[in-house]
């Protein structure tokens, strides 16, 4: 099971990282004009100014760049691994869960679209992994 974990955790580390890299590096490789995908294009915002490159950055870039570093640290020790599954379910879950409320309001766009289909895979795949940790833990005891 350690080996499904790793497996997970460098995938999200991969996924995490790779956004918040893109994220961070994006608005410098527009203002010197180089052919770059830009996060605005992946995740569908433009920012008008100042601030809203400031909000991707720490939000997209940050955020998500911190989160990769924390997975590839869970992969060779357990107790940061759990801890990474469990803050990765919450988040994702957290997310889809907007998602599904914002959908409610009339008039919004539908909540399914690809990024709601990763987030409830991350969500059930770390929820699984919880409960397995959890039972072993019981189990060991």
């Amino acid at each position: 099971m350690i080996w499904a974990i790793r497996l997970y955790l460098l995938f999200m580390a991969a996924i995490y990282g790779l956004i918040g890299l893109l994220a961070l590096l994006s608005p410098m490789f527009q203002a010197l004009e180089v052919d770059y995908p830009s996060i605005n294009e992946l995740i569908g915002l433009s920012p008008t100014g100042p601030l809203g490159y400031s909000e991707i950055a720490g939000i997209y870039g940050g955020l998500n760049l911190c989160i990769g570093i924390m997975c590839l640290i869970g992969i060779f020790k357990k107790n940061i691994a759990i801890f990474s599954i469990k803050f990765i379910t919450f988040l994702v879950g957290s997310i889809a869960l907007g998602r599904v409320l914002f959908s409610i309001i009339p008039t919004t766009p539908s909540f399914y679209n690809e990024y709601f289909i990763f987030e409830i895979t991350a969500f059930t795949i770390g929820m699984l992994f919880i409960y397995i940790n959890k039972r072993s833990d019981q189990i060991s005891q």
